[in-house]
């Protein structure tokens, strides 16, 4: 007889166009869970009965989080004239000049309600503008006789989680954090680090506003409340999926290994809640800033002394459910089109894989 769980699983995601899925997020109160398929967001219940869609995104829609404050899913949105921008384009048929901007996308799930929704016309997103991440990501400086760009290998953002301050406990005022995507360049050493941003998003319903994709706005924050570094080494394209655990009151980072070989590019990197970040120098920088601890559990790299796990999964979507549970998407094809399934995993703790596979 199968044992049954608290959750369903696996789930079905269905096939979709647009692009691989890249995050989940889930509404346990209301059994719902989100998709992101890179310009498309879809909503399922937990039975995988799809029960809307938001179509129209000519931009990234990445990593999501679900705010049960005001029940909305957050997700990075970006809009960049690179390799990734342009491939979207592509994909969609159009050749439009090449734009940039860096957004938190704010679904309201409650009106997603029927398939093919537009992200413009028919209410159910707006969008709030980084400054931080523009500034970052359009930085060009000298150093000797190269010229750089993209301050701290910014490629634009992608992780996104809830959680509370780094050191504050799990009681305590959860925030936004919102991960940097890291070029993976292996000749200059100041993309040896993830970038958090931090934003306290309480009158963030005051600076939303719809996002007209031909006329985008500027409206946000004026700067993060916080930015923290996470010393791993590079990783190919930053931190995929960030999601905070209450259970052990960790942040997880799901990455793509990166490909510098002084490194162990692991492709999950988990920072330590409980421990404040102090004022370190930034390696491969000739500044300072606020570093986090990763969490000194899994596999050591003795070389570097860096800790990581060798958890294949979650760089296309993973959430944390409560009680070491959590949910993480195995992407695949199905034909032309785009589809993955959500399985249920247990957190174990033991190494290098700290996951068993539930169903």
């Amino acid at each position: 007889m199968a044992q049954a769980y608290p959750y369903p699983a696996p789930i079905y995601t269905g096939a979709w166009t647009g692009g691989h899925i890249q995050g989940i997020a889930v509404d346990r109160e209301r059994g719902w869970i989100y998709y992101s398929f890179t310009t498309l967001l879809v909503k399922s219940d937990l039975s995988g009965r799809i029960l809307g869609s938001v179509r129209g995104l000519v931009g990234h829609l990445g990593c999501l989080a679900f705010r049960r404050e005001d029940g909305k899913v957050y997700g990075s949105l970006e809009y960049k004239d690179d390799a990734i921008g342009r491939g979207i384009l592509r994909s969609l048929g159009q050749e439009a000049p090449g734009r940039e901007g860096f957004y938190i996308a704010i679904f309201d799930g409650e009106r997603i309600d029927r398939l093919d929704m537009d992200a413009e016309s028919d209410g159910v997103m707006t969008a709030v503008h980084l400054r931080d991440v523009v500034e970052d990501y359009q930085a060009v400086w000298q150093e000797g006789e190269r010229t750089l760009r993209h301050r701290y290998g910014c490629s634009g953002i992608d992780g996104v989680s809830f959680g509370p301050d780094f050191g504050a406990g799990a009681g305590s005022r959860r925030y936004l954090h919102v991960a940097y995507g890291i070029y993976g360049d292996t000749d200059r050493a100041d993309n040896d680090c993830q970038v958090l941003l931090q934003y306290d998003v309480e009158d963030w319903s005051r600076i939303a506003q719809p996002l007209c994709q031909s006329r985008m706005h500027e409206s946000g924050p004026a700067a993060c409340r916080n930015r923290f570094f996470v010393p791993t080494g590079n990783t190919d394209w930053g931190v995929q999926n960030l999601e905070y655990d209450p259970a052990t009151g960790n942040y997880l980072l799901c990455v793509y290994p990166g490909r510098k070989e002084r490194y162990p590019n692991f492709p999950l990197y988990i920072v330590d809640g409980s421990r404040a970040p102090v004022e370190k120098p930034l390696p491969g920088m000739s500044g300072s800033g606020l570093t986090l601890s990763l969490w000194e559990a899994g596999v050591r790299d003795e070389a570097t002394g860096i800790y990581g796990w060798r958890f294949p999964y979650g760089s296309t979507g993973i959430a944390a459910l409560g009680d070491g549970l959590f949910y993480v998407s195995h992407d695949g094809r199905a034909g032309d089109r785009y589809d993955a399934r959500i399985h249920l995993y247990r957190w174990t703790g033991d190494a290098p894989n700290p996951f068993i596979l539930l169903a």
